[in-house]
């Protein structure tokens, strides 16, 4: 049985899984969503790895270097002890002041003590190993070729024995060594100095753009963490944020719920802007909204629920039927059907974000027009379609329903646009949309609450519970002290809580009834419960969810609910976003003993 024990390597044009003995087991070149060149996560055989492997080891740890995204896992073996230095090269250059990001890998040997003997065992299948990929040695590299189907091809320089590395023949290490891996073929020598330049300079990156980060008191190193992995699933061409980034991590091993989540969802990606931007990293948060105008130029255009990296419309879901999946979970996908989906959520947190956005900066004259022209274009959206049925917020594929959730976050779209209007002094606006605020609150009361289960529900008309409406307080629909919210948060508990993890929900879906516990759900409760009065409890559900991270900190998108091994795509930019939101809601305030008291009796 696996846990996902895999670091994150990136620079955000990709990103590579390193194992915790130091394999790469997944990687896409040249981008996040190209087709893979190694992908021994979804096939043991087939995928393709590039390892290290010590010929006489004893303990290997890994880590990351602080407050950077270089992962050194550290072997001590009986000939000697040596570090694995990985990373993808990220730097501003000197001469032009732009971001040197090239589709590299670089593979830093540092050399301790001793003289270790090792095997590189490097073994790239190229497009997604469809078909052999051959490799032969030219000049100072190794070139592998694809040998049917699209060409491709992948570069490997070293200090190493090039023939030692194709023969998987043992080598010795007695000084600082290097293996460069590129989707380009390189213009200049690779050299041990020119791999060690490129480690410092990275470093230097992320150290920078970590002391950027609001600070806390509390729980700061795991906000540094998260927040340093939400970066790496930014796009820095387009600006647009990856969910997760891998496909077809099944969220319970042998069944289908295996997706690819190599896109920008809306949803996902102005949830993250909102919380980087709290955080301090306005550029991230602009970047983001320079892709949203990119992707709707037209007063027309029909926003998706998600879009290519690049502002893809189209994302055709297919199967690879020659991968045996992650422990044997089919089909594979790439490409994702739900692009198709209608989702009534995504208004309302688009329009958050431009909210914080209009309230944190003053903007360029056009960049605000623009964006005013796509608030006003959300609403007229959102009037056609508030009281339509849609897929919801879990992207449920065979039925349309009124989702208690959607309809809040077109309330929520509303208000924002009505705060914005007044922001920019748009008085015109402030009445109408203020009545169409009013109208959808009053329909969310009336049809939504079930006074048997004490509870907004999921849907209109329905008795079961949602994780999503724990959200109803974070989006200022309703307050933590309003009672019909305090009984939502403890009917959710009783009902979706098991074994100290949460379902989304517990009713029949596409694929039967959910065996696994959404991460993010967790954490929603932990917070709803702090807010309402549940401070202890919610400290400790959070100290105890911490504890399910793997060794790196870092999380998946679901969590078995007896094991606590992590599945699904990892890792997943919902988790970290609610683990950085909780960390901030419970570290604002230490709990008092009077507190304490209040809440025992509570």
């Amino acid at each position: 049985m696996k846990n996902l024990n895999y670091g994150v390597i990136g620079n955000c044009k990709s990103a590579a899984l390193v194992s915790e003995t130091g394999s790469i087991e997944w990687l896409c070149l040249p981008q996040f969503d190209s087709s893979s060149v190694f992908a021994k996560i979804l096939d043991d055989q087939k995928g393709g790895s590039f390892e290290v492997l010590p010929l006489h080891g004893e303990k290997i740890d890994q880590c990351y270097v602080p407050h950077t995204n270089i992962l050194v896992t550290r072997f001590t073996c009986s000939d000697g002890v040596f570090e694995l230095h990985d990373f993808m090269p990220r730097y501003r250059e000197e001469n032009t002041g732009s971001y040197y990001i090239p589709p590299d890998i670089v593979r830093y040997f540092r050399y301790i003590s001793g003289e270790p003997e090792l095997v590189i065992r490097y073994q790239p299948r190229l497009e997604y190993a469809r078909h052999p990929t051959r490799h032969v040695i030219e000049e100072d590299y190794i070139k592998s070729v694809t040998e049917k189907g699209p060409y491709d091809s992948l570069y490997l320089y070293s200090g190493f024995d090039l023939q030692a590395i194709l023969k998987e023949t043992p080598v010795k290490l007695s000084k600082d060594n290097f293996c460069l891996l590129s989707y380009n073929q390189k213009l200049l020598k690779q050299t041990v100095r020119r791999s060690y330049l490129k480690l410092e300079r990275t470093k230097v990156y992320w150290l920078n753009w970590s002391e950027r980060t609001t600070s806390y008191k509390k729980y700061n190193e795991i906000i540094i963490r998260s927040s340093l992995t939400l970066k790496m699933l930014s796009f820095d061409k387009s600006g647009a944020i990856l969910a997760a980034l891998t496909t077809s991590l099944p969220e319970t091993a042998g069944e289908e719920r295996n997706w690819d989540y190599r896109f920008c969802w809306i949803r996902d990606a102005s949830m993250v802007v909102k919380i980087m931007n709290t955080l301090g990293h306005h550029r991230m948060a602009k970047r983001y909204l320079n892709f949203i105008m990119d992707i709707l130029p037209d007063k027309d255009e029909k926003i998706q629920i998600m879009y290519g990296i690049r502002g893809e419309k189209k994302l055709t879901e297919y199967e690879l039927p020659h991968l045996s999946g992650y422990e044997n979970s089919v089909p594979v996908r790439i490409g994702n059907a739900a692009y198709k989906q209608k989702q009534n959520d995504i208004y309302g947190i688009l329009l958050d974000v431009i909210l914080q956005h209009f309230e944190l900066f003053s903007d360029t004259l056009e960049h605000s027009e623009e964006l005013w022209t796509i608030v006003r274009n959300i609403i007229k959206v959102v009037e056609t379609n508030w009281k339509k049925p849609d897929r919801g917020i879990w992207e449920i594929r065979s039925e349309n329903k009124h989702f208690t959730f959607s309809k809040v976050l077109c309330w929520v779209a509303v208000d924002r646009a009505v705060r914005i209007a007044e922001l920019l002094k748009r008085t015109l606006y402030v009445r109408p949309w203020s009545d169409l605020r009013d109208e959808i609150k009053a329909d969310i009361h009336r049809h939504a609450w079930s006074e048997t289960k004490k509870s907004f529900t999921q849907a209109y008309g329905a008795d079961d519970l949602d994780a999503s409406v724990l959200l109803m307080e974070t989006y200022g629909f309703i307050s933590a002290e309003d009672q019909r919210f305090v009984d939502t948060v403890l009917a959710v508990q009783k009902d979706l809580e098991y074994n100290g993890l949460m379902y989304r929900y517990k009713n029949r879906d596409d694929f039967g009834i959910p065996k696994s516990a959404f991460t993010i759900c967790s954490f929603w409760l932990t917070n709803s419960l702090y807010k309402i009065g549940r401070k202890k409890e919610a400290v400790e559900k959070f100290r105890t969810l911490l504890q399910y991270a793997n060794h790196l900190g870092l999380y998946s998108e679901d969590l078995d609910f007896e094991t606590k091994r992590m599945l699904g795509n990892f890792p997943q930019a919902y988790s970290h976003l609610a683990l950085i939101e909780t960390a901030l809601t419970i570290s604002n305030e230490e709990l008092t003993e009077e507190e304490e008291i209040k809440e025992f009796i509570f």
